[in-house]
């Protein structure tokens, strides 16, 4: 039988407080606001503050104000479970979802005066069926296979709309695509894109539909292409300072910090993490964070991984668990409890949200998307 003494904690090994153990992440929202204001000044057009996804992962509601005191006049989610808890919160800008199934609550986004995106036949017959009234924008595929009407049904969707409209039962007030090469603005699919997009709203007035809320452009096409811009653009991504053209200076609104749980020396040679993934070449010391893959650092940036320790920056070691991740703090003094940034803007040196997804091999939105609930959050 093992004694107890041997499964302690070795006298080398230093543990914060209970009470230091929690990871938390800071969202600054006058981050938003100037991004904000710097892509409203670059266009003449309506914007829109696209919230999906909690507001990118920086909480919807809050970003919702940041946003409409600074420039934007419109709301953009994907589900109208999004638009309705909006609505809750008491936000009464004109809000639109566009992304919902047949079965999604139709009614209930009309009595909110939510607007709604009709993608195709069978979904404009279940927006009439839920009731009269709805603000509908017409969404065709301009180029992606995805979203969106087909050309081919383009003018049969026109028709049936004008048809309604006609009848009083929807009122079309937009039409709207979304480009996939946005991020490349000399990709010849984005002009290809703006000549289907244009084509539909001229199919659209000459079935005498009137929409005045013309959008294609989200944030790369915004601040890299104004030939794109037409009567309103959305802006998502960019209000939080993601932008995937790298072309424009934003500001990242997100700060993620933890406190080193335990400091231990080890010697050269020891065996770090699951697998045995990283060996230490000399003796060092170890520091334990309480965050991992289930709080949203990717597992993908194991052992390339960097974080900010006392104002340097040190090497993730080992694979990234689900609850734990462990750093090489080398021969510097750290204390258990003392704060570590994961990711932040970089004014300090430390790594940015831009910098974790190149060594997870991925895009800005998901890391910041992918942040976990039981992470606080913390507004400023």
């Amino acid at each position: 039988m093992t004694a107890l003494s041997e499964l302690a904690p070795p006298a080398t090994a230093r543990e914060a407080r209970p009470a230091d153990r929690s990871a938390l992440l800071t969202v600054d929202l006058a981050a938003v606001a100037g991004n904000v204001r710097t892509i409203a000044a670059s266009t003449d057009a309506t914007l829109m503050a696209v919230l999906k996804a909690d507001g990118f992962g920086h909480g919807a509601v809050a970003v919702a104000e940041a946003a409409l005191a600074n420039g934007a006049t419109r709301l953009g989610v994907t589900g109208i479970g999004e638009a309705l808890a909006l609505r809750a919160a008491g936000v009464t800008a004109p809000v639109l979802s566009w992304l919902n199934p047949v079965s999604a609550p139709f009614r209930e986004a009309i009595a909110a005066d939510v607007e709604l995106a009709v993608p195709g036949l069978p979904h404009l017959n279940a927006v009439i069926q839920a009731g009269r009234g709805a603000k509908v924008h017409l969404q065709l595929d301009v180029g992606m296979a995805r979203d969106g009407a087909a050309p081919a049904d383009w003018a049969e969707l026109c028709a049936a709309a004008r048809a309604a409209e006609k009848r009083r039962l929807i009122r079309v007030v937009g039409v709207m695509g979304h480009l996939g090469c946005a991020d490349r603005p000399g990709d010849p699919c984005n002009a290809a894109s703006r000549a289907r997009f244009e084509w539909g709203v001229q199919t659209a007035r000459d079935t005498r539909l009137r929409p005045t809320q013309l959008h294609l452009a989200a944030t790369a096409a915004t601040v890299t292409d104004r030939r794109s811009h037409y009567s309103m653009v959305r802006v998502g991504a960019g209000l939080v300072g993601i932008d995937p053209s790298r072309t424009v200076r934003l500001r990242p609104a997100m700060t993620l910090t933890a406190p080193v749980v335990s400091v231990r020396q080890v010697r050269a040679g020891t065996l770090v993490g699951y697998g045995h993934a990283w060996t230490t070449p000399t003796a060092t010391q170890l520091a334990l964070l309480p965050l991992g893959y289930a709080d949203g650092l990717p597992r993908a940036a194991s052992g390339r991984a960097e974080v900010l320790v006392r104002g340097r920056r040190r090497p993730v070691v080992g694979a990234i668990s689900m609850d734990q991740t462990v750093v090489d703090l080398g021969p510097d003094p750290v204390d258990p409890g003392e704060p570590v940034t994961v990711f932040g803007p970089g004014d300090g040196g430390e790594p940015t949200v831009a910098d974790w997804a190149e060594w997870a091999g991925t895009i800005e939105h998901e890391i910041v998307t992918g942040i976990g609930s039981r992470v606080p959050r913390r507004l400023r």
